[in-house]
């Protein structure tokens, strides 16, 4: 009743595709056989088990599918065979009928579309994550047949070298049980299959650089796309700018700047400054008067003494001095009890 789930025929209904070929046996006949059900009567044709979709699961796990294609190896070319497809979807899709589910939902957001070609299916993928596919033209379908035929190329090359390889060995083998013309005959199937690897080469790098210049191709052209929509662009931002208007424009400017410098100094003023001269003229003359009257004072610095500076003392001197004192000082101790009773006298020391 909410819409989550949907019949599987309703859901094929839905899809606008003309690629429906591979899902006859899966989608058309079942679908085909309720219609005739409907209509004819459950006793005529056996009621097969009707399969439900839930939308939302079958969307996430087709977005699943869009991202592990944009994040794998197959992803160089919009091209990609059904077959490789499934081998890539192997681990996300666990049957065939789950993988053609997400096919269509893919089918039915323009992300992908499906042609058949020479009895092989390709599935052509959208460029962005949120681009719509384009249909597949001549030149998709060309790059694809380049595409294979470089992977023929390069499956055959790597066959012929096992079988150079080979007969290398085979010729050590028979030159070992002294078979020489057999070694011989190996040697010479070896150089012929090196010569068609050579020639297999050649054609390879043919094909790859083919390849090169049409994926330079493709870059070229999203590069001119992106050129002309930036021409358009700038055209459009460009419409109403001219030369002479802005040669204008630079005119009017550099006016305005001028008129705000007059201002500035306008605002600056004459009378400012006049009275900073004032001022300074002033605070000059305040200053020579007192330096005036500092001369006119006489300076009360103390005298200038007269005596001569003796020369400095020497460490001996010293010495001979403090030896001078000892001896004064035991003859002064020797002398003092004898002197008690006279008076005593101070004495002076000449230091």
């Amino acid at each position: 009743r909410r819409g989550k789930l949907q019949r599987e025929s309703d859901f094929m209904a839905s899809v606008d595709s003309s690629w429906i070929s591979w899902g006859v046996g899966v989608f058309i006949l079942k679908p085909l056989k309720w219609t005739l059900s409907s209509v004819l009567g459950d006793s005529k044709i056996p009621e097969e088990e009707e399969v439900l979709i839930y939308v939302e699961l079958l969307q996430e796990k087709a977005e699943e599918v869009y991202r592990l294609y944009q994040n794998s190896a197959l992803s160089s070319h919009p091209v990609v065979a059904l077959s490789e497809l499934r081998s890539l979807c192997a681990g996300l899709c666990p049957d065939e009928r789950t993988f053609y589910l997400l096919l269509l939902q893919l089918q039915k957001e323009k992300r992908v579309t499906i042609l058949e070609q020479n009895g092989e299916k390709i599935v052509k993928f959208a460029r962005g994550l949120h681009a719509k596919v384009s249909p597949m033209n001549d030149v998709d379908i060309g790059v694809y047949q380049l595409m294979q035929s470089e992977q023929l190329l390069s499956q055959k090359v790597e066959s012929l070298s096992q079988e150079a390889e080979k007969c290398k060995e085979d010729a050590r083998s028979a030159c070992r049980a002294g078979k020489k013309q057999l070694a011989l005959r190996c040697l010479k199937s070896k150089r012929r299959t090196e010569r068609r690897i050579e020639e297999l080469h050649s054609k390879l790098d043919a094909v790859q650089g083919i390849l090169d210049r049409i994926y330079a191709s493709q870059t070229d052209q999203m590069v001119f796309n992106a050129y002309q929509a930036g021409v358009g662009a700038l055209k459009l931002s460009m419409k109403d700018v001219t030369v002479e208007r802005a040669e204008n424009l630079v005119d009017q400017i550099q006016e305005l700047c001028d008129t705000q410098d007059e201002v500035a100094q306008t605002l600056a003023g004459v009378g400012i400054n006049g009275l900073a001269e004032m001022d300074s003229e002033e605070l000059e003359k305040e200053l020579d008067s007192l330096l005036q009257d500092s001369s006119k004072d006489p300076l009360d610095l103390p005298p200038v003494p007269q005596k001569v500076l003796s020369a400095p003392i020497s460490d001996a001197e010293l010495e001979a001095e403090l030896e001078q004192l000892s001896v004064s000082a035991g003859d002064l101790a020797q002398k003092t009890p004898s002197a008690s009773s006279e008076p005593k006298t101070a004495l002076g020391l000449n230091l």
